[in-house]
């Protein structure tokens, strides 16, 4: 089964309800040229806050079911198209994740994943703003397959990788926020390496431009480069540019994934038995 697939890649716009409406755009950009699911960037309808350390930006978490969560239902149903959507995500007061809700093509709120690994460095003070996830590495039966996600930062951690790999996920979307400078290597080493050690599809997109007039010289600059790669860590298709807004489409031939578990039994020679160091504390 081949299915049609979309990640966006979009700068600042400048406010909370002109990005949201931006991605209802792109949304039906995607659906109206054959996509089934779409997934967005980090923290989508806001700047990358964690550039600076400011309780202002506690003002965009919403409940997940919430407010934004539930337009995008609306619109994955009018659709049909499975959303992926990172958001900022308030439990009760004063607790907050950086979370990615999951929708299905008939409108269905699936669940969502918390990010587990956050980073606090300059221009990543993401501490501040979030605590780890709780929710451990939920893998989601969408319209179009077996979904996971996995957020940014989590890329540079191979187990959470290998827990997607382990619940079945067919497709595991890696929505970031990544600057040029120690990252541009790993971007292009992680995600293809993650996908062929777990044999899944990945999807891995970045914002673009740098928020200068949100956060001045703090403001990290974003490179885009947003890919898909399949099983065997292969790109599919060209990897999208650096500066530009882009829809990256791409066919994901879902047989793909027994093929190459077939040729490769990574599941079957796995010692799980002797990782003792892996999860001691």
């Amino acid at each position: 089964m081949t299915i049609r697939a979309a990640i966006t890649q979009v700068a600042w716009t400048g406010s909370k309800e002109s990005m949201i409406t931006r991605h209802e755009e792109l949304a039906r950009e995607a659906a109206a040229a054959g996509a089934k699911i779409i997934g967005f960037q980090e923290l989508f309808y806001g700047p990358y806050f964690g550039a600076v350390q400011d309780q202002k930006y506690y003002e965009y978490v919403e409940s997940v079911p919430g407010p934004t969560v539930e337009r995008f239902q609306a619109l994955a149903k009018e659709l049909a198209i499975v959303m992926v959507l990172p958001v900022y995500e308030v439990a009760n007061a004063g607790e907050y994740y950086n979370t990615a809700a999951v929708v299905d093509a008939d409108g269905s709120y699936l669940g969502k994943y918390r990010k587990h690994h956050i980073p606090h460095l300059p221009n990543f003070w993401e501490k501040f703003y979030f605590r780890p996830g709780n929710l451990g590495y939920p893998v989601f039966d969408t319209a179009v397959g077996r979904v996971g996600v996995y957020i940014c930062y989590d890329r540079h951690f191979p187990e959470g990788w290998r827990e997607l790999g382990l619940g079945n996920a067919e497709i595991v979307f890696n929505p970031s926020a990544t600057k040029p400078g120690l990252s541009n290597r790993l971007w292009e080493l992680e995600q293809p390496a993650a996908a062929a050690a777990n044999q899944y599809f990945v999807a891995a997109n970045n914002r673009i431009g740098q928020e200068t007039d949100e956060f001045g010289a703090d403001a990290p600059p974003f490179y885009g480069s947003s890919y898909f790669v399949d099983p065997r860590g292969n790109f599919v298709g060209e990897v999208a540019s650096k500066d530009k807004e882009e829809i990256v489409i791409r066919d994901l031939d879902l047989d793909e994934l027994t093929r190459t578990r077939n040729d490769w039994q990574f599941y079957r020679d796995r010692r799980p038995e002797t990782y003792n160091r892996t999860t001691a504390q």
